[in-house]
């Protein structure tokens, strides 16, 4: 391979250098979203010792800003069937002033580390990674973008949550809108965006989902959905208006984001450690 840009190579050497045999070629990788960082602490180390790289130390990379999100890659075997696995204990967005590059440059990581699947989780509410000269070392210029989710993947988490006997409508298939953050969405945004087909809203995801689209990777997305979008108009300072008020909403609040994330942690867990038993 040759023409790779932005240190790519750097942070794989690295790793390589570092890693023992049985996880130096993980085959799956989890972003783990807000709160829910605690999956990387159920890595079996019967077989083999998890390693841990924090952020500051890799070559490239750069710590999270944000409550919640440790900022570090863990490398172990996950599941009963012992995966090879990496998990990206904090992720990191757009709107801590990361360019696209850097927010995605994990991504390009992976697939050079030999990863096939991409599971990428989140906590949400009911400028394009791609853009500047092609790599063509990972994928085409114009990637398409249907169908990005894994069908098969999609198929297993469904199974996964029976299994774990997850109620009736504890698991739906949605569509997850990006926006950039860090302020929560206006009432007219998130009206909009129900508008146009959006089920569930967040700050990060699909711009790690779209380069690893282009890179090749299968990719499964799961959200945990931890408050609700607030719609209603509100109040009318205009005296003429003959629009019924309606009562206000509580606004979102990242500190209950993650507080709803940790009571549901070990769910997500149970969950995402399921299907990577059955991939």
């Amino acid at each position: 391979m040759q023409n790779i840009e932005d240190g790519f190579y750097d942070a794989f050497n690295y790793f390589k250098k570092r890693l023992p045999t049985k996880l130096s070629q993980p085959k799956i990788a989890i972003i783990c979203g807000s709160g829910l960082g605690g999956l990387a602490e159920t890595i079996d180390e019967t077989v083999c010792k998890k390693v841990e790289f924090k952020y500051e130390e890799i070559p490239g990379f750069v710590s999270s800003t944000v409550q919640g999100h440790v900022g570090k890659l863990v490398f172990g075997l996950l599941g009963k069937n012992q995966t090879p696995t990496v998990c990206m204990v904090g992720r990191y967005h757009f709107y801590e002033g990361y360019s696209l590059k850097q927010v995605t440059l994990p991504v390009r990581i992976f697939k050079l580390l030999g990863v096939e699947v991409l599971i990428v989780t989140n906590a949400s509410a009911g400028n394009n990674p791609l853009f500047g000269p092609n790599l063509n070392e990972f994928g085409p210029r114009f990637p398409p973008m249907r169908d990005v989710y894994d069908y098969d993947l999609r198929v297993l988490a469904f199974k996964a949550g029976s299994s774990l006997n997850f109620g009736a409508g504890a698991m739906k298939e949605a569509v997850y809108c990006f926006v950039g953050g860090p302020s929560y969405e206006t009432k007219a945004e998130a009206r909009f965006l129900r508008t146009i087909g959006g089920d569930i809203v967040g700050m990060s995801t699909v711009p790690e989902v779209i380069v690893a689209k282009h890179s090749g990777l299968r990719v499964l997305g799961l959200s945990l959905v931890t408050n609700m979008v607030a719609l209603r108009k509100g109040k009318s300072a205009d005296p003429s208006s003959t629009v019924d008020e309606e009562p206000e909403e509580p606004a979102p609040k990242h500190e209950e984001v993650l507080e709803v994330s940790k009571a549901k942690a070990r769910d997500m867990q149970d969950l995402v450690r399921t299907i990577v038993e059955l991939i």
